[in-house]
C-alpha cells in the first residue's frame, strides 16, 4: 500500500543576490565609454581638490588662529572671569541632550549602534586633535563622556518610568530661564551686560529663543488665515504677507534703529531683545505658510468626522486637524529653523558681534597673515554640524512618527 505524504514539499529559499565589489563597479561607473569617462573625471577632480586641501591645511594654514582665539569664537567678549558660566550652561545643555535621547530610545535594544560609536569615536578623536589648549580639550571630551553617561542613564530610568518623557519639555523650559540667569546675571550672580555676549553663544541663543517664540505665532497665523471669522483673517494675511515683502535685514534695521525714536527718551529696549523680535516676526510669517500648507492637505473628512464624534471645532482643531498637518510638513519646519538659525549671522549688521563678526575682530590682529580661510572654514564647519544635527533630528522625528504612512 503506498502512503501518500500529505505534508507540502519545503520551498528551497531563492538565491541571494551577491554582487561583489568589482561587478558593483562594473555596472555602475563603467557601463560604457561615457561614463567611465566622467567617473574618471570627477576621480581625479576630487584627488586634486583633496591633494591640495591636505596640503594647504598641513603646510600653509595658520591653525594657531583658531587656537588662540577658542574662546572668542565661541563666546566673544563675555568677560574671562565668568567662563565658568558658558561651561555650566554647555554641560547643562548635554546633560538633557543625552536624557531626553536615552528616553526617546527607551524600547531600542542597541541604544549605542555601530554607526553611534563610530561617530562617538570620530568626535573624541577629532576633540584629542583639535588646535587648542589641553585644558580645553580636556573639557570637550568630558562633554562628550558626559553624553554617553547621560543618554544610557535616561534609557535605564525610562525604562522602569515610562512617563519621564512627559517632564522632558517642562526640563528644557526651565533649563532655558537658568541659562538666562546664568548669562545676564543678578540673583546673586554678577550681572553681564548684553553688549558682552557674542560669538556662537549670541546665534545659538538667538535662534532658539525665535525659535521657542515663532513656532506657536506661526501656528496661530496660520490657522487664523483658515479663520472664518473676516477680521481674523484679514489680519492674518495682512501680516503674512507685509513680513514676506520685506527682506529680513530691513526688519532688523527697524528695530535697531527707527523703533527707538518712538520711544520715549531714555528709553530703549535691550539691543538682542530687538533682533530677538525681528527674527521671531520675520520666522513666524514664513513657518505659518508652512503649517497653512499642511494644514490644506488634511481631507475635510477628518473635520466631519470629528464632528461626528461630537468635538467642536477647537477641540477638532486641536485634536485632529493640527496634529497631522505638522506631521506633514515635519521637512519644512525644521527646513525654516535651519534657514533662522542661519539668518542670525545678519546680526552682525546691525552691531551686534556675533560668530561671523568675531572674525573682523580677529582680522585685525597683527599676529596673523590674513587668516580669512582658516577662519571662514572653522565658522563653516561650526554652522555645518548645528545645521546637520537638526536635519537629523528631524529625519529621526519623521521616522518616529511614521510619516510615510
Amino acid at each position: 500500500m503506498t502512503t501518500v505524504n500529505s505534508q507540502p514539499p519545503e520551498l528551497a529559499p531563492p538565491p541571494e543576490l551577491q554582487v561583489n565589489p568589482i561587478t558593483w563597479i562594473k555596472k555602475n561607473l563603467f557601463s560604457n565609454w561615457y561614463n567611465s569617462l566622467l567617473t574618471v573625471s570627477v576621480l581625479w577632480f576630487l584627488f586634486v581638490t583633496v591633494k591640495g586641501l591636505i596640503t594647504w591645511a598641513t603646510t600653509e594654514a595658520q591653525w594657531d588662529v583658531i587656537k588662540d582665539n577658542f574662546r572668542l569664537f565661541f563666546v566673544g567678549t563675555y568677560p574671562a572671569t565668568e567662563n565658568w558660566r558658558p561651561w555650566l550652561i554647555l554641560g547643562i545643555i548635554v546633560l538633557l541632550s543625552g536624557i531626553t535621547w536615552g528616553v526617546l530610545a527607551r524600547n531600542v535594544i542597541t541604544l549605542f549602534s555601530r554607526n553611534v560609536l563610530i561617530a562617538l569615536v570620530i568626535s573624541g578623536a577629532i576633540l584629542v586633535l583639535f588646535p587648542v589648549a589641553i585644558p580645553y580639550r580636556l573639557l570637550l571630551l568630558g562633554i562628550v563622556v558626559l553624553l554617553v553617561a547621560s543618554a544610557w542613564g535616561g534609557q535605564q530610568v525610562a525604562k522602569t518610568q515610562p512617563k519621564l518623557g512627559n517632564w522632558l519639555p517642562l526640563a528644557w523650559f526651565i533649563a532655558l530661564l537658568i541659562f538666562l540667569w546664568l548669562l545676564g546675571g543678578g540673583l546673586g550672580l554678577k550681572q553681564v551686560s548684553t553688549n558682552q555676549w557674542g560669538g556662537l553663544l549670541l546665534n545659538v541663543l538667538a535662534a532658539v529663543v525665535s525659535i521657542l517664540i515663532c513656532f506657536p505665532l506661526g501656528v496661530l497665523l496660520a490657522l487664523g488665515r483658515q479663520s472664518t471669522l473676516p477680521v481674523v483673517r484679514g489680519f492674518s494675511i495682512l501680516y503674512i504677507e507685509l513680513i514676506r515683502g520685506l527682506p529680513l535685514i530691513a526688519i532688523l534695521f527697524i528695530g535697531q534703529v527707527i523703533i527707538p525714536l518712538f520711544l520715549p527718551s531714555g528709553m530703549r529696549p535691550d539691543r538682542v531683545l530687538r533682533a530677538i523680535i525681528g527674527l521671531t516676526l520675520f520666522s513666524a510669517a514664513y513657518l505659518a505658510e508652512n503649517v497653512r500648507g499642511g494644514l490644506q492637505s488634511i481631507p475635510t473628512g477628518q473635520i466631519e468626522a470629528a464632528k461626528a464624534l461630537g468635538l467642536n471645532t477647537p477641540l477638532s482643531v486641536g485634536l485632529i486637524v493640527l496634529p497631522q498637518a505638522l506631521k506633514a510638513v515635519i521637512p519644512a519646519i525644521v527646513g525654516q529653523f535651519i534657514s533662522l538659525f542661519q539668518d542670525t549671522t545678519l546680526l552682525f549688521v546691525v552691531g551686534l558681534v556675533e560668530l561671523l563678526g568675531i572674525g573682523d575682530s580677529i582680522f585685525a590682529q597683527a599676529k596673523f597673515e590674513t587668516p580669512y580661510q582658516e577662519v571662514y572654514l572653522f565658522d563653516g564647519v561650526l554652522f555645518w554640524l548645528f545645521c546637520y544635527a537638526m536635519s537629523t533630528a528631524s529625519r529621526r522625528l519623521e521616522k518616529q512618527l511614521n510619516v510615510d504612512h
